[in-house]
């Protein structure tokens, strides 16, 4: 689902359920306002003036503030794909109904998504650690008519697009700007698509690597399944068994047949891929699965929660992306490695003393 959304625009509803949870939400908001007691980012200012009270007629300009404050960004606009994930990921968020946000702010996203209006957020300017600020300042930007936006490839004012589909520009309400800016989406997006490249990337790899067995005469022995099957690791037997398919019924190894060789083992670039090519896998596997959670999470704050006594703001730091870092160095050391044992392999191929390449015609033209 994640992969179609980058790859392709997308049609998307809520169910009534969700809109339910949300309306409930917001309501708890206006009950938190309605106490006129201080609630972060409610009714008071951001970081060093969370102390400073903000008048009920003023909340409304305090979010257009924090947005416009926000909207600082550099750099190349960010991909469509990466751009529609964001959207998604942030209206999973918001429906979970702990965001305090109304119904108006998601249908906003929606609008977007499935209009294929893709609001300018430029690449650079989130820290990550308070939340992806900056970028997520520009998508909400658009919600409000303002700014830059995408249609058909051609940047257009955000204002125009809107009108031309028939959308309002929103007016935020208590609570909502920090909602809509407060999170990961933009960070998780970004560390999506360096996973589905990577898994691009492994599969390849793995192609290419059985062509090179095939290149080198190497031998079917390392990809006995029992060998594996001992050690235990899920990444290096499937990377095992792909080998056994894919170089199965090979005509050219199948033609060097009964040839002297006095090679005693093969190459590490070629017997050793089941466990290093395995072993990237699972950490791929392993950065997928925190990804996904993370997707489906709530990352804003303040949240808003029931007490017995009514509902509560409840300040925290879930708008902290180290659970999303740690993944994006994860999927770094696979593509990395997956890169090294692609070097050796294109060594070995091009050394005649390790290949045995000049005496092969068939292998002059890889040259």
């Amino acid at each position: 689902m994640l992969r179609d959304i980058y790859e392709q625009p997308v049609i998307l509803t809520l169910p009534e359920s969700a809109y339910e949870a949300i309306d409930a939400s917001h309501e708890d908001v206006r009950t938190i306002i309605a106490r006129d007691k201080s609630a972060y980012g409610i009714n008071t200012g951001f970081g060093l003036l969370a102390k400073t009270r903000i008048s009920d007629d003023q909340l409304e300009l305090l979010q257009r503030n924090l947005i416009v404050s926000h909207s600082v960004g550099t750099g190349e606009a960010l991909p469509a794909g990466v751009v529609r994930l964001i959207m998604v990921m942030k209206i999973a968020s918001l429906a979970q109904g702990v965001s305090g946000v109304r119904r108006e702010v998601v249908d906003s996203l929606l609008g977007l998504i499935n209009n294929q209006i893709t609001p300018n957020i430029p690449a650079k300017g989130s820290v990550g650690a308070s939340g992806d600020l900056a970028p997520l300042s520009h998508m909400t930007l658009a919600m409000m008519g303002e700014g830059d936006v995408f249609v058909a490839g051609k940047k257009v004012p955000a204002a125009n697009a809107l009108a031309q589909h028939g959308l309002e520009p929103i007016t935020l309400a208590a609570k909502e700007g920090l909602a809509l800016i407060n999170g990961t989406q933009v960070s998780t997006a970004l560390a999506l698509r360096g996973y589905f490249l990577a898994r691009d990337l492994l599969e390849t790899a793995t192609i290419v690597g059985s062509m090179s067995i095939d290149a080198a005469k190497g031998s079917d022995s390392p990809f006995d399944a029992r060998i594996h099957e001992v050690r235990g690791h899920h990444g290096q037997i499937e990377i095992a068994k792909a080998h056994r398919q894919l170089i199965k019924g090979s005509a050219i190894r199948a033609s060097h047949d009964g040839e002297q060789d006095d090679r005693v083992q093969d190459p590490y670039c070629l017997r050793c891929q089941p466990q290093v090519m395995g072993a990237c896998l699972d950490i791929i596997n392993q950065a997928g699965k925190t990804l996904l959670i993370e997707s489906n999470a709530v990352t804003d704050n303040p949240l808003i929660f029931n007490n017995e006594d009514g509902p509560v703001a409840i300040s925290g730091g879930n708008f902290h992306a180290e659970p999303v870092a740690f993944a994006a160095d994860i999927l770094a050391l696979a593509i990395a490695e997956i890169g090294s044992m692609s070097e050796r392999r294109v060594a070995l191929l091009i050394d005649a003393t390790l290949s045995g390449a000049y005496r092969h015609s068939w292998l002059i033209t890889l040259g």
